[in-house]
């Protein structure tokens, strides 16, 4: 193990945040570096279990006690090697996973859990800046050709294990630049984008090619993507919007939470001077208590605007873990983002009933209404209605499946009774030589899950294109995580 005593002379200590009023003026990444002195301390509260329950919080397996260890005694060199041997990207996991392995931690059982995100993420930005990581480029070629359908964490884990194993691989993505929502929907303030440029620089060096700007299902049919390759995966993603279907919704002013992020990145990259949906000087509204609508608010603190409120239906958690949720099990309670820290004005047992318009056709209000949880259901209080100014609403209320576009029905491709694309053990589709993998098979899920899934598609395309593979396979496609 690391420091044996660790975990009784160490206390928990996370990276700090630079100061609201000074980061709410750029679009940088929120966190200040941590030395690696300090890190080694951290790592040294690691306690080696006999049974490390830390790893079942992780679909990739990830090796944690291994690399705490190694990270306490300062060994760079293979700390990255093993936690390289089971995540493909862990520079982006470190930046964006909500650590379900921190609340299965034993030391979280009385006290405050290892850094186990934080260790991640400095090991690997350690490695780049030493020049441990470089191109893993094959030996030999196969011959086999594969095309990767989208380019978000579980294509481009899928990619970079097939490239490694000799294949030929392209990746195809509609929007004009490589990484599906880390590009487009994580804002700039929680993931910079030379950390994903940095990465697929890596994956060119070993040889996957990038098709970014084409749509595959209308500039290219799945018919004549089955005819170029040997194989198809699918990494579409759970693309297709909740909607909000009451009263107002045609009015100007209301958006999708996808329809808006992607101006807030262009804007902080400098793509854009003028985007086209600016909140400065807005009374904003977000509908939807998640990672998602914390980003939206993040976005728009930046971008100016006069007030921000974010809507929840569900009560407000609490600050303890709740009985229903014992450990190991990932927790719902009270947490706090780095948005919120900037400004927390959300309102929680509500719902939207209706929105109110100008004469012009603009929202400018929205009806609320309180709800309780009865039997199932929200019900709303009578009574309790009330409205809020809103010039510009978001709706980041989740996603419902992958979009049911040509491309599905040209491949004939099956969906399962969540509107997902069904798939077998070895992650293939009701049609032969098509995989598919991530939230496009699993539904909406976390980034470990999909960059997991990434790896084990990787592995039975490999296989059936090979007759066999020497590619690791994490997980089940029909793995559940111990999560609610």
């Amino acid at each position: 193990m690391a420091d044996p005593k660790g975990f009784l002379t160490t206390k928990r200590e996370v990276p700090t945040r630079r100061s609201v009023d000074v980061r709410i003026l750029d679009w940088k990444e929120v966190y200040k570096e941590q030395t690696f002195e300090n890190l080694q301390k951290q790592a040294g509260r690691c306690m080696d279990c006999g049974i490390p329950f830390c790893h079942q919080g992780c679909p990739l397996g990830n090796l944690i006690p291994e690399w705490n260890d190694l990270t306490w005694r300062g060994d760079k060199r293979e700390a990255i090697a093993r936690l390289h041997a089971t995540n493909n990207f862990p520079e982006f996991t470190g930046r964006l996973c909500p650590a379900p392995c921190e609340t299965a931690c034993v030391v979280a059982i009385n006290t405050d859990p290892v850094t186990i995100k934080q260790v991640e993420l400095r090991i690997v930005e350690e490695a780049f800046k030493d020049g441990l990581i470089t191109p893993l480029a094959p030996d030999r070629l196969s011959g086999k050709t594969i095309a990767v359908v989208g380019s978000g964490p579980a294509g481009l884990a899928a990619a970079q294990q097939l490239t490694r194993a000799g294949h030929t691989v392209a990746v195809y993505e509609r929007a004009d630049k490589i990484g599906g929502l880390m590009r487009y929907g994580i804002p700039e303030f929680k993931m910079e984008k030379s950390i994903l440029d940095r990465r697929i620089s890596q994956m060119e060096a070993e040889g996957t090619r990038f098709r970014p700007g084409i749509d595959i299902g209308t500039e290219i049919t799945g018919h004549q993507l089955r005819s170029r390759y040997d194989a198809v995966v699918l990494a579409i993603g759970a693309t297709q919007w909740r909607e909000l279907p009451i009263e107002g919704r045609e009015l100007k002013g209301i958006y999708q939470a996808m329809e808006y992020l992607p101006w807030g990145n262009k804007q902080a990259l400098g793509e854009v001077v003028n985007p086209e949906i600016d909140v400065k000087g807005k009374h904003v509204v977000i509908l939807g208590g998640g990672d998602t609508g914390a980003d939206c608010l993040g976005t728009a603190i930046r971008q100016g605007a006069a007030s921000a409120t974010q809507l929840e239906i569900m009560p407000r958690p609490s600050d303890e873990r709740p009985s229903a949720h014992p450990w190991p099990m990932y927790p719902m309670i009270f947490r706090i983002s780095s948005a919120h820290e900037e400004l927390d004005n959300r309102i929680f047992s509500v719902s939207t009933q209706k929105f109110i318009g100008d004469e012009n056709g603009n929202v400018r209000a929205l009806q609320l209404i309180e709800t309780c949880f009865v039997n199932g259901t929200f019900e709303p209080v009578p009574g309790t209605e009330k409205e809020i100014p809103a010039d510009a609403v978001f709706l980041a209320m989740g996603f419902t499946g992958p979009e049911k576009s040509q491309l599905l029905t040209q491949l004939a491709v099956d969906l399962d009774e969540r509107g997902n694309i069904k798939r077998d053990e070895s992650y293939q589709t009701s049609s032969d030589g098509v995989f598919v993998c991530g939230d496009a098979g699993r539904g909406q899920s976390l980034i470990v899950w999909a960059i997991a899934e990434g790896r084990s598609a990787a592995s039975a395309v490999d296989r059936h294109l090979s007759g066999r593979t020497q590619l690791p396979s994490p997980i089940s496609p029909f793995a559940r995580p111990l999560m609610v």
